[in-house]
């Protein structure tokens, strides 16, 4: 069979999926340990950010808000304002009826998440998704655990089971994909100087020496 350039159908697009962003909240950030917690809500913004900029469908959730777990993390709530928040008791979001219910209203069949802790909120979703036939996607550092070992017998699983891991900063760039793509350019490359660590550095140090770009 010839190859065509074209991508691959498991590449995600902006229009393909709904991206989950779970219990970002402090006291589940508090006992996280398997990631810094100045690092996760860096990568939890840029995911934000990134699937605002895009139009990725979002849905934003957090369990017992006001009576035990906190606000969600500014850096995420920022990107979306004003958009609604479901509030969970149940610690497996695809066991909360409202939110299955705005999945099932959005309607893609892909679905992608990111939060804490990836032992107990990501995997209830990741499995129970899985099983009802879509694609998963798991944004591996924009999720933390108790302990390096819990992130990483939880990421396991997730893959025996058929999730598919990512980064986000990886999740930014699949959504761009093309540097020609000039409609998303500055805003990408926007987010990466904010977001993006050392790359995002490397972007400012091209642009404002040698007025690079990308593609060019």
């Amino acid at each position: 069979m010839p190859a065509t350039p074209t991508p691959g159908r498991r590449l995600l697009s902006p229009a393909d999926h709904t991206l989950i962003m779970i219990d970002f909240q402090s006291q589940m950030a508090f006992a996280t340990r398997s990631i810094d917690a100045v690092l996760l809500r860096n990568n939890a913004a840029l995911v934000a950010h990134a699937a605002q900029g895009f139009g990725a469908s979002t849905i934003l959730t957090t369990v017992a808000e006001k009576s035990f777990s906190g606000p969600m993390f500014e850096e995420i709530t920022s990107a979306f304002a004003g958009q609604a928040m479901f509030d969970r008791t149940s610690m497996n979001t695809w066991e909360d009826a409202a939110v299955i219910a705005e999945v099932n209203r959005i309607g893609k069949p892909r679905i992608v998440l990111a939060g804490l802790w990836t032992s107990v909120c990501i995997v209830g979703p990741a499995l129970s998704a899985l099983d009802q036939g879509f694609e998963v996607y798991i944004i591996a550092d924009a999720c933390g655990d108790v302990s390096d070992e819990a992130h990483e017998r939880a990421m396991q699983r997730m893959i025996q089971a058929g999730a598919q891991p990512m980064t986000a900063l990886q999740y930014l760039l699949e959504l761009q994909r093309d540097w020609a793509r000039g409609e998303t350019y500055e805003m990408t490359t926007g987010i990466a100087k904010k977001l993006g660590g050392g790359y995002g550095l490397g972007i400012t140090y091209a642009k404002t020496m040698f007025h690079a770009q990308e593609g060019k």
